[in-house]
């Protein structure tokens, strides 16, 4: 089973890219955000700290250690029971933060990390929210001002700030096999050339090549979207256009582009 990882940032076309996925007869993709990550996090805790454990991990370490990496991997591999399809997709901006467990847990794996200019993130919540002005954010995050609003989208641990932080992380891993498994897909290449896009990640994927007509996708029930208060929807569509760009306040533009220079300097260089 190839255990196919869609990661990233938010409103950076996960949903979108889990849709491209699924057109491929060879791969399983619900499309929804998976609580997987969670699983195996919740597992590994649990496994570490129960009394029952800690007292076998004393008397056999080796044994009692295996048998944690058999529950993990029991729970890996069982997660995707319902198909026989040897691709299978699983989303959650988690993923990154695991790899390196990943790496040793399963064999076959690989990250697709959704990326987008962070100006055009900001400025994608803000549209959103301009429709849905009633509705405050499930964290709270509707203070009155932009740039409030900003502080407290990217702050460490926030909706954009905390996956972002997952990308800034990975750099730090040395092992470059783990490196050779990740692959960042800008946004803006996938909406203004989706063909080509689809094209090399079947290819980087190792799937075989399968026609996609951007322009008559399958569309699928999207995931809830009352669990964000409607503030980040997940509508899929039949066909892929490069959204407008969107104009946001210069302020919050300078910030953005100072604290996160790094993110610009990798992955949108001469911006």
């Amino acid at each position: 089973m190839q255990l196919i990882c869609v990661s990233g940032l938010p409103r950076a076309g996960s949903t979108l890219l889990c849709q491209l996925l699924a057109q491929h007869p060879d791969v399983y993709s619900t499309g929804h955000s998976s609580p997987l990550v969670s699983v195996l996090e919740n597992v590994r805790s649990t496994m570490s700290s129960n009394d029952f454990s800690l007292a076998q991990l004393d008397v056999d370490f080796d044994l009692a250690y295996n048998r944690i990496e058999n529950v993990l991997q029991s729970v890996l591999s069982g997660w995707f029971a319902e198909t026989d399809k040897k691709h299978v997709v699983d989303k959650n901006r988690g993923w990154l933060r695991m790899a390196e467990m990943l790496n040793d847990l399963h064999g076959d794996w690989k990250i697709l990390v959704c990326i987008r200019d962070l100006t055009q993130i900001y400025g994608s919540i803000e549209s959103q929210h301009a429709k849905t002005r009633y509705l405050n954010f499930a964290d709270g995050t509707d203070a009155h001002g932009g740039m409030a609003r900003a502080d407290k989208l990217f702050a460490n641990g926030g909706v954009v700030g905390g996956p972002l932080s997952f990308i800034r992380d990975i750099q730090d891993i040395q092992d470059r096999a783990i490196h050779d498994r990740i692959q960042y897909v800008p946004f803006e290449y996938l909406t203004q050339n989706p063909k080509e896009a689809v094209e090399e990640m079947f290819d980087w994927l190792g799937l075989k090549k399968a026609k996609v007509n951007p322009n008559k996708l399958t569309t699928r029930p999207h995931e809830s979207d009352s669990y964000y208060r409607f503030k980040y929807r997940h509508e899929t569509r039949t066909s892929i256009s490069a959204p407008s760009r969107h104009i946001i306040p210069p302020r919050v533009e300078e910030g953005l582009r100072k604290n996160y220079k790094w993110y610009f300097d990798q992955f949108y260089p001469g911006q």
